[in-house]
């Protein structure tokens, strides 16, 4: 009996961080382009690549990934918010994050 007992309360342990885990992934990150410049923000193939288009200010973003680049500056691989797939690499320090 006390076996089966602390299998359940393992098992319920298990089930309360297993809910928890999802339940912080459910508050995702949304991000914001600004770039202080006033410009569109590049966007490139790689982090400080090839320029493959550009973000308005106000666009909301996900970041997928961030890197660096070989000076040390921080690049996010980001998408627009409510599209799907990679769009690409942009400067860190010209998006602001937020929980939704």
């Amino acid at each position: 009996m006390m076996l089966k007992s602390s299998k359940i309360v393992s098992f319920l342990l298990l089930l309360s961080l297993w809910q928890s885990y999802f339940n912080i992934a459910k508050a995702e990150q949304v991000c914001k382009v600004t770039d202080p410049t006033g410009t569109p923000l590049n966007v490139r193939k790689t982090p400080n690549g090839s320029l493959v288009g550009t973000l308005k200010n106000g666009v909301e973003v996900y970041i997928i990934k961030i890197d660096y680049d070989s000076q040390g500056r921080p690049w996010a691989l980001v998408r627009p918010y409510g599209q799907n797939g990679a769009f690409g690499w942009v400067f860190r320090e010209f998006i602001s994050c937020f929980n939704r």
